[in-house]
Parts: C-alpha cells; structure tokens; sequence
C-alpha cells in the first residue's frame, strides 16, 4: 500500500461507518440527517462556504429533512468565541432540532460541541467555565440524566481533526486565552469530510492546517507510553510523511486534488493521533497566542524548540521524524551518529527549514503583534488547574512549580530563534 491507502485504512479501523471521507461524498450528508429524526439545525458560515451549505440543505430537502429555524445559522468566529457557543445554544433552545448540522473548520465545529452539550445540561450548570477540563460533560449527564443531540460534523479544512475528537476548544477573547473541555461524550455522533471543498480554502488556511495536523501527530508520538507506541508510529509516521510530501505542491498550485486529498488524509490522522494520546507543550502555548497568530502558526512555530527540550527522552521519535525530513529534503545531517540534545538540534533545524519552505513563521517575533506579555500569559497559563493535562503530556513532564525555570527559556528561544538559550532537565 502507497500512504494515501494506508492512511485511509488507519481512518477506516478508527471510525468504522460513522465517518464518510474521500472525493465526493458530501451528498450524503441527508442520509446520515434523515436517521436522526425529521429537522436538522444546520451551521454554517454562508460567505465562503455558502456552495457547501446549499449542497447539504439540498441533500437534506432530499431525504425530507427540514431545516430547524427555516434558515442557517451562522457559525463561530476564530478560535470559537465563547460568546458564539452561547448565541449557539440559543438557536438550538429555541428551535428544537432531531438533531445538529455542523459546517466548517475546527472554530464552528469546536464551537458547536460546546452548545450542544451546554444546551442539554443548562439547568445543571448554564455557565462554560465548569466543564473546562477532562470529563465533566460525562459527570454532568450521568448526575442529570440528560442526552446530547445528535450531532453531524462536516468538516472544510484539513486541520483540526475536530469532526473526529473528544476536544472542544474554547476563547475567551477579553483574556486572549483559550481553554479545553476533553471529554467522550462531545466526539461527533457521526462524520463527513469531502476533501474536494479544501479546494477553495485561502493558501494560509492551508499551511496552518497542515501545521495544526504535524502537531497533533508530533506531540502526541513524543508523549505516548509504550503501550499505544506501534500504533501511534503508525500514524504519525504517515500523516507527518504525507504533510511534508504534499504541503509544498499546494502552495505551487492551490488546485492539486491529490494533494488536497493527501493533507485531508494527514490531518484525519491528526484527529485520530489525539483520541489515542494527547497533545503538550506547543499546544499549551499556542493557547496563550491567539490574539496574534493561528493555531497551527503558533503549534508549528513551538515544536521546533520543545523538540529540543524534550530531545534526551524521545530519540526513538527522533530518528522517525528525522527520517522523514531527511527522505523530504529537509535535513542534511547523519542522524545516527547524533544522540540526545544534540539529535534534537538537527531534528528541530529541520522542522525550521520545512516551515520555511511552505512559507511559514518560525520565531514568536515574526508575528505582528507579539510582545512579553505574551510570554508572560503563556507561562501563567502553563499553571493554571483547568490545562494541566498538557504538562502532564509532556514526554519530560513539569509541573507548575517548574514552569519559569524550564518552560521561559523555551518560550525566549522561540522567540528569536536561539535554541541555545534551551535548558535541559537533567
């Protein structure tokens, strides 16, 4: 099997029949509606993704699924406002729906996990705040008896893995600070992703989807425990393959249906890498950054340098990482005569050069808009209760009493770009 074959065979093992992927397969978005009851609440963004919308309202009409409201509701802004997670719950209160339609990016469909489940348990706790964490949507059901609704998520770009998770991620903009909910019972009851409708997304959408998708892979394969290690190797090693092979003739041509496929399928893994591990330290501090840069910017500008932090505890990931930059024309260097920071080094240098390549940032000052506050908010965040699963992630794991003494120097290092200024547990 080619990687495109084994990555949809990884896709197809994980999600079985609750998922559609592949070219084409948007039209059967009624079918999957029409199971679920008689109305459907259908988000969606109605600019851009207006085509898409229309394909699915018109797959609904038929199956004889009516739309809740009689119109689309608009989804959520960048990084899932919290105050559209709000304004979602109250179409679904007011409009009733057999089940929810969810079109867009990881922002909507985050966005729409979140009104769901605050829509059936706003009686036992109306606020978000509570759920942040791991677990509590599950707790809050089983104390109330509630059920969610059916819940369809149709993605549009390759990235977030989010029509496939257990994640809701969650902006509070005032503070420039996301949060997470991690639970099971938000993972989307069934799943469509129709690569061709990537075709129109803004080139930059698509580098920080592809960003966003390494990330995922990345960070959980150098976290994971070794039991889950073959599996997880399995899929890093071809959705990061895949992104690195195929990025680069997307940004040549925006119209490369294989490649779009190929990024679709990578990203998909992404999805699934996070529901068998957890994502660490880039993902932490990407949370602190969204007043001025994108998800997958921020993750694809932090790995590099957590790559060298956590360089004496993963060499095993190292050398697959490595062997796929090497194979992709990215790093030069014999990694097998390297070992700890120093195999780090290489590695992360090599991760530079394809940011590079593809056109991305890969220092914080590149981004307009960043400042030490920024610094200072990351590391703050680092220790707050609500994200500590992601320190606990990490393949070298802190705690908040070690934070400034550790993670500063990383965050200093990427800041210019210095990864001299790293400092190693010892």
């Amino acid at each position: 099997m080619n990687l495109t074959q084994r990555a949809a065979k990884l896709l197809h093992d994980f999600k079985g029949d609750n998922y559609l992927f592949g070219l084409n397969v948007l039209d059967r978005s009624g079918e999957l509606a029409a199971g679920f009851g008689e109305t459907a609440l259908v988000i969606s963004n109605t600019t851009r993704l207006k085509p898409v919308a229309e394909q699915v309202v018109a797959s609904l009409e038929k199956h004889g699924v009516k739309l809740a409201g009689g119109k689309i509701v608009p989804g959520a802004g960048p990084n899932s406002p919290r105050e559209d997670v709000y304004r979602l719950e109250t179409y679904i209160l007011h409009f009733k729906p057999d089940c929810i339609i969810a079109i867009g990016g990881g922002s909507t469909l985050d966005a729409a996990k979140a009104a769901n489940f605050l829509a059936a348990l706003g009686e036992y706790n109306p606020e978000i705040d509570p759920y942040f964490g791991t677990g509590l949507v599950t707790e809050a059901l089983q104390k109330t008896d509630k059920k969610l609704l059916p819940l369809i998520a149709i993605q549009t770009v390759a990235s977030s893995g989010s029509h496939l998770t257990k994640y809701s991620n969650i902006t509070d903009p005032v503070a420039g600070q996301k949060k997470l909910v991690v639970d099971e019972a938000i993972i989307p009851t069934k799943a469509i992703f129709d690569y061709k409708v990537t075709e129109s997304i803004p080139l930059d959408v698509t580098i920080d989807g592809a960003l966003d998708g390494i990330a995922h892979c990345l960070e959980v394969f150098y976290g994971v425990n070794a039991s889950q290690y073959d599996r997880v190797k399995e899929i890093a090693e071809v959705a990061i393959e895949l992104i690195v092979e195929y990025t680069g003739r997307l940004v040549k041509n925006p119209h490369d249906l294989e490649a779009r496929e190929a990024l679709g399928l990578a990203t998909d893994l992404g999805g699934y890498a996070i529901m068998v591990g957890g994502t660490n330290g880039a993902h932490l501090t990407s949370f602190s950054l969204v007043d001025v840069t994108s998800h997958g910017r921020a993750c694809g500008i932090m790995n590099p340098y957590y790559t060298v932090f956590f360089a004496p505890a993963i060499e095993a990931q190292l050398r697959v990482v490595g062997d796929i930059l090497r194979r992709t024309g990215h790093l030069n260097q014999d990694l097998n005569q390297l070992h700890g920071r120093e195999l780090g080094l290489a590695v992360a240098e090599g991760m530079v050069a394809f940011s590079k390549s593809i056109n991305a940032p890969t220092t914080l000052a590149e981004l307009p808009g960043f400042s030490e506050e920024h610094i200072e908010r990351a590391l703050a965040a680092a220790k707050d209760p609500q994200l500590d699963m992601k320190l606990k992630n990490m393949p070298v794991p802190l705690n908040a009493s070690l934070v400034d003494e550790y993670m500063a120097p990383i965050l200093e290092a990427a800041k210019t770009g210095d990864f001299s200024l790293i400092k190693n547990m010892e």
